[in-house]
């Protein structure tokens, strides 16, 4: 079985893993957890219940009581798993991927995630050369219908100004298209709003500027407040202002402040990518910003022992204490858009709400196909530590180095074969020079 990544299994069905594999995985995923019981969900994708059934029949083997959500978002998942008490929950999806990838995201006891290299390693190992073992009774399969508990923790951050919000939002064909209308009702222009397995109108990831530009043009043609966009299994969103203008997911992290900060002393989490505004702007609140690692297998349990109010990375992941800290898209809409409809009521756009956060230029995320990524990383630090006195220099998820008028970070992707880089700086121009000696340094490397 192939697809074991840094934070849950992914591949394409029928050729990177099988039903043979997705059962011999629910054999063993049992000797991950203290637990006789496990709750499973599934996203819409067309091979996703057959891998439901030969996951459920593999944990039924292992005298594992398997508790069915049925059809259901990542984050219902998450929240289900943290309400109820679930030591062990699987969600089978392949989030942003294509139509022919699936996969599974599995977290643990108090809806922590478990990545490769808190178990998904050995698990590994057992599911491609163990024997399975015997067990002494089969697990009881018990249908769960949660829904309505979701649905009703999420209202609970439905403000009434929000209805005067003009809205954009495409579903991507996911699983948003699952809740959302029950959050937002019948107001905002809903685009790809029925989960289809093929992703017909387009892919299911919400970076791609390829798959933007629906949104966009519906925030122009329609004179939008704001455009939503989210990704496949509805556990990221990102935003566009009322010119049709991508919103970075990291200046978000900033604007939820207004929502989550009344008091002096809270702590937020961003990711390693994260633009220097956000600790600029949430500093008037008094916020103490925190800077770790990309990815749901770092930044739930970070949080967790930061004892932070939330978190963002800048991928469009938003991770909340009330949640389990766990991520959640539609969470991630509701306070967003309570920001959004007090600066309307002000008179104040989108678009000068993002301006005031930052007022920095940003390459975005650039990525680079190198084969010998650590000598290239190599490279590059070594060049500005020779040219340049960095102010802070960062090490534990690739690079980051800080000076006084820009950063870069470089870091291998954990998911897929690139070298990215961010940079950031006080003016285009000193973009351009950064981002052109960075080029010229991995160049030799390709």
């Amino acid at each position: 079985m192939k697809g074991f990544k840094a934070y849950d299994i992914r591949g394409i069905y029928n050729q990177d893993f099988d039903r043979a594999d997705v059962y011999r995985l629910g054999c063993f995923l049992p000797d991950l957890f203290n637990t006789d019981r496990i709750l499973v969900g599934h996203d819409h994708r067309n091979t996703s219940d057959e891998i439901r059934e030969n996951l459920v029949e593999g944990l039924l083997s292992r005298g594992i009581d398997v508790y069915d959500m049925g059809l259901a978002t990542t984050p219902m998942v998450y929240f289900t798993a943290g309400k109820q008490g679930f030591d062990a929950s699987v969600q089978i999806t392949a989030s942003h991927n294509p139509a022919p990838y699936n996969g599974f995201k599995i977290s643990g006891k108090d809806v922590m995630p478990i990545g490769y290299i808190d178990g998904l390693n050995e698990m590994e190992k057992r599911v491609n050369g163990a024997d399975v073992p015997d067990a002494s009774r089969r697990g009881q399969y018990v249908p769960l219908e949660p829904r309505d508990d979701y649905i009703g923790f999420l209202k609970g951050y439905y403000g009434p100004s929000i209805e005067k919000l003009k809205l954009a939002v495409d579903c991507s064909d996911g699983m948003a298209g699952y809740v959302v209308h029950d959050l937002l009702g019948d107001r905002p222009i809903y685009m790809f709003d029925q989960p289809d397995g093929n992703f017909t109108h387009h892919d299911p990831n919400p970076l791609k500027s390829e798959n933007q530009r629906y949104v966009t043009r519906k925030v122009l043609q329609e004179g939008c407040d704001a455009g939503i966009l989210y990704d496949g299994d509805a556990d990221r969103v990102v935003f566009f202002d009322e010119k049709g203008r991508f919103v970075s997911p990291d200046l978000i992290i900033a604007l939820m402040g207004h929502y989550f900060m009344p008091s002096v002393g809270s702590r937020v989490l961003q990711d390693i990518r994260s633009s220097r505004a956000v600790k600029e702007y949430l500093s008037r609140f008094g916020a103490e910003v925190h800077t770790w690692k990309v990815g749901r297998a770092f930044a739930c349990p970070r949080l967790k022992a930061i004892d932070g109010l939330y978190g963002g990375e800048f991928a469009g992941h938003y991770y909340f204490k009330d949640f389990y800290y766990a991520d959640s898209a539609m969470m991630a809409t509701l306070v967003v858009l309570n920001v959004l409809a007090d600066f309307k009521e002000k008179g104040v756009p989108f678009s000068s709400v993002i301006d005031g956060i930052s007022h920095y230029s940003s390459s975005g995320e650039l990525n680079y196909t190198i084969e010998h990524k650590r000598q290239a990383i190599e490279s590059v630090v070594g060049y500005f530590r020779d040219h340049e006195q960095p102010l802070e220099t960062f090490d534990f998820d690739g690079v980051r180095m800080d000076f006084a008028d820009w950063w870069f970070n470089i870091r291998p992707s954990n998911t897929e074969p690139y070298l990215r880089v961010i940079v950031e700086a006080r003016t285009p121009a000193m973009l351009k020079e950064k981002v052109g000696i960075i080029g010229d340094v991995l160049s030799n490397h390709h």
